[in-house]
């Protein structure tokens, strides 16, 4: 029935449909059958059923609102809609994963990162039709300038950038002697400032371009629930999340799409490590963005990585822009906070952008 509807549209409708029919936002009406993945920190989820979506829910949408974080099927031979990406953090945990995942799904990546030979290592991987690399660190605020010159300069047909950042540590509030504050400037530095600065010097080359083009960033859970033994990140993260919103907001009509992911515990397929705290905190700062290794009675845990990858990339090509994989704690409350907040921030965005 939708493959019916969507051939019975215009070219236009049809590249508005492609983007807008599963982005985030839509009515309770979107989904009669949606049961969502349920994760737990045992590593354990169930299957989700597929969407039922019927045209009369969909077409109406063409011209109209579509904020939803409701996960359904795309459409038949739908695919990622752009052809290169910028992946920073590209050569360890979830940011290699999801590269491989693009790589493998025909999309070039230009991986970023701080070491030489593992940015070598993914172009010998990949070969250099479908890979390359800038050895770069995020948070060279001072050489970001020639870093986007060159990028720009050297990879002409980029149109998505992807930055995939960040560290974590505990920190004890509670002795305020031992805190480092050095340390915790670099973690809110690291997660938030140097991913605004990026952001902000990519977006006039990607809104340039005569062709749509996305701005991707990888947030977590924890930007609405905070991890108190994790206070510098979940600081960093939250206001990276009212960032990207705010972004996303301001730039409706643009032709740059602004994505944010927010991934659940990930781990290794192969070793068990773990990529991403989502709520449970296992670790100290790592040496690579997005890198990190939990204790032993964690590396059990968390959503195989295969299966973050794949929900993540169905999303990305379904036009989704707040991806949500797994929540904290008990799903079903955090969906419904996600959506009472969303729903506040949409309110309070419509007032604030009709004022200015």
């Amino acid at each position: 029935m939708i493959e019916s509807a969507y051939r019975q549209q215009s070219d236009i409708q049809r590249s508005k449909l492609q983007t807008l029919i599963l982005a985030p936002g839509a009515s309770a009406r979107l989904n009669t059958k949606y049961k969502a993945w349920h994760y737990k920190a045992s590593g354990f989820f169930n299957d989700r059923d597929s969407a039922t979506l019927h045209p009369v829910d969909i077409l109406p949408r063409l011209n109209g609102n579509h904020h939803s974080n409701k996960q359904v099927n795309y459409l038949p031979n739908m695919s990622f809609p752009y052809k290169q990406v910028l992946l920073v953090g590209a050569t360890s945990g979830i940011g290699a994963a999801m590269a491989d995942k693009l790589v493998g799904n025909g999309v070039k990546v230009v991986a970023v990162g701080r070491r030489q030979e593992r940015l070598d290592a993914f172009v010998k991987k990949h070969g250099s039709s479908k890979a390359a690399s800038v050895r770069f660190d995020i948070t060279n605020r001072a050489g970001l300038d020639d870093f986007v010159k060159r990028v720009v300069d050297e990879f002409p047909d980029l149109d998505c950038v992807f930055i995939n950042s960040g560290i974590q540590s505990q920190i004890k509030l509670s002795e305020p002697s031992s805190v480092d504050l050095d340390a915790f400037r670099e973690e809110i530095n690291v997660n938030f400032l140097s991913v605004v600065d990026m952001s902000v010097k990519f977006l006039p080359r990607l809104q340039e371009k005569a062709i749509p083009t996305s701005l991707i960033i990888t947030g977590t859970h924890l930007a609405l629930i905070p991890a108190v033994t994790l206070p510098a990140y979940s600081a960093s993260k939250a206001a990276l999340h009212a960032f990207v919103y705010s972004l996303r907001q301001q730039l409706q009509g643009s032709s740059t799409k602004i994505v944010e992911i927010w991934p659940p515990l990930v781990q290794s397929q192969s070793s068990n490590v773990l990529f991403l705290i989502s709520w449970t905190i296992l670790t100290t700062p790592p040496a690579e963005l997005h890198d990190y290794m939990g204790k032993e009675k964690g590396r059990s845990m968390g959503m195989p990585v295969d299966a973050f990858t794949n929900e993540t990339y169905k999303q990305l090509v379904s036009g989704t822009e707040h991806i949500l994989v797994g929540s904290v704690g008990l799903e079903e409350p955090f969906l419904q906070l996600v959506k009472a907040r969303q729903e506040q921030s949409d309110d309070l965005s419509k007032f604030l952008l009709s004022h200015p």
